[in-house]
């Protein structure tokens, strides 16, 4: 069918394009004037598949996060190293020589407030689990410590590609000390600035020789096995106990300490005769002194988890009001481009008021999720834990919707005929045509004759769902306008 994926080989990527719609596409893209380079890059932006994961590690105080926004090139990354400053974020887009990845900022708190071994593993691992390749930043002005050395042997044991590099070597007479860290093992030491940009360049080029070129397929049914299912939330949410209730038996410790916990728990577990792969990111609980340390492992390894998986399922504690970080949690997997399913743990504790100012809550508070299937449970007595395999199987179905170009198209011209763009400064931008890219999550780019406002997409976004579901799944839309120079005849 022309509305699959198609690869023969060729110099082209089509995105979810097959050759005959393709050729069509691109015919219809010249006759409107645009350039057909631009049209293939558009295309295979949006058509890209998950991109590859790079984490920065190393023990505080080496320049993680000033290196962080050197990759990114901006100021996003705390850069204040010290205990318990915590990160909005972790996980940020960057592009270098024209290829996009991810990078993972694994940030830097006091190594010794839950022992050498535990807080190194704690940072180093999580981000690393999800990682397709591993920068190491070690001080070139200190060399290699114990701790360097326990982070190496961590990430032998992972067996990721590592790029070392060797910070704050602002001039020649640092080079010397940056040659010392072919000691650790680890192959080549990139001398570099990260605060002056020194070598990063170089760092970089290393970089995407160890990423992968294309990030290997690792969502759908393209590679087999079960699917997987991110369990995530703010910290005594019930996630293990969700977990537990899920499997039908006791997997997981539910109350485990700060930092301890080494891997992700992954279960497959048979629902609704089938096997699913659930990914718990319990087993942060919060000490007092530590309470700012642990939402920041928190953060971590929940975008590890959501990295590795299909589908995320947020648990919210429905007898409590929404939180800030309940919102971050969301984001953080809308962001990533994940299927979504809101889960409203100990609902049989609600009284009719608090469900009543709940559901005024969810109004206000996650109108922006109002696409993502609801299903309300309690983990503690199994209340509506059938409801759970149907919403995700309805998140997965919308995920991976794709619409063909004629349809699209069709559709968009009823939404410029009947709605069309509001007229600004003198003009009225309209959308000339469009296609569908990719899919997990479904990608969009429109052509346009001039810029598309913010509050217009989001219109667009809309009708499209209302026309075609979409249920349980965030949608990228890309907008492309024509250069002004007429049109081709």
């Amino acid at each position: 069918m022309n509305d699959q994926i198609h690869s023969d080989g060729s110099d082209h990527e089509h995105g979810a394009l097959g050759d005959a719609e393709y050729a069509e596409f691109m015919e219809l893209a010249a006759q409107e004037g645009f350039d057909v380079e631009d049209v293939e890059g558009a295309i295979d932006e949006a058509g890209h598949g998950p991109l590859p994961v790079l984490a920065v590690v190393g023990r505080p105080n080496v320049g993680k996060s000033t290196l962080v926004n050197r990759i990114i090139g901006r100021r996003e990354a705390v850069v204040e190293d010290k205990p318990g400053v915590t990160r909005d974020r972790v996980t940020y887009e960057a592009e270098w020589a024209g290829r996009r990845f991810k990078v993972v900022d694994t940030g830097g708190w006091e190594q010794d407030v839950l022992g050498i071994d535990a807080s190194v593993a704690a940072q180093a691992e999580y981000a690393i689990e999800a990682a397709d390749a591993v920068v190491f930043v070690v001080d070139s002005t200190v060399g290699a410590t114990d701790t360097d050395e326990a982070v190496v042997k961590l990430l032998r044991r992972a067996g990721k590609p590592v790029v070392l590099c060797a910070n704050k070597v602002d001039g020649q007479s640092g080079e010397a000390d940056a040659t010392a860290l072919w000691s650790l093992g680890l192959g080549e030491p990139h001398p570099v600035s990260s605060l002056h940009g020194r070598g990063t360049g170089d760092l970089l080029d290393a970089v995407l020789e160890a990423l992968p070129e294309a990030p290997a397929q690792r969502f759908g049914i393209a590679l087999g096995g079960p699917r997987r299912i991110a369990l995530i939330g703010r910290p005594n949410v019930g996630k293990s106990s969700l977990l537990n209730k899920v499997a039908n038996e006791d997997r997981v410790v539910v109350n485990e300490m700060a930092g301890t916990t080494r891997d992700p728990v992954d279960e497959l577990i048979q629902l609704g005769g089938i096997t699913w792969k659930f990914i718990d990111t319990a087993g942060i609980r919060r000490r007092v002194h530590l309470q700012e340390g642990a939402d920041y492992y928190a953060s971590l390894r929940t975008a590890a988890a959501v990295e590795k998986a299909e589908v995320a399922v947020v648990l919210i504690d429905a007898s409590e009001s929404i939180s800030v970080q309940d919102q971050r949690i969301i984001t953080m997997a809308v962001e990533a481009g994940r299927a979504l399913v809101v889960a409203y743990n100990k609902w049989d504790t609600l009284d009719e008021e608090r469900r009543y100012y709940l559901e005024r809550e969810i109004e206000t508070e996650l109108a922006q999720i109002a696409w993502a299937p609801r299903v309300n449970v309690s983990a503690l007595t199994g209340r509506h834990m059938e409801k759970l395999v149907p919403a995700i199987e309805t998140a997965i179905e919308g995920w991976e919707t794709r619409i063909p170009t004629g349809r699209l198209n069709a559709f968009l011209g009823e939404i410029v005929a009947s709605h069309p763009h509001p007229v600004r400064g003198g003009k009225q931008p309209r959308i000339l045509f469009g296609t569908q890219a990719g899919t997990k999550p479904p990608r969009f780019v429109l052509f346009s004759s001039g810029f598309l406002e913010h509050g217009y997409r989001r219109f667009v976004e809309r009708r499209l769902r209302e026309e075609f579901g979409f249920e349980g799944t965030p949608i990228h839309i890309s907008v492309r306008v024509r250069e002004k120079r007429g049109r081709k005849k």
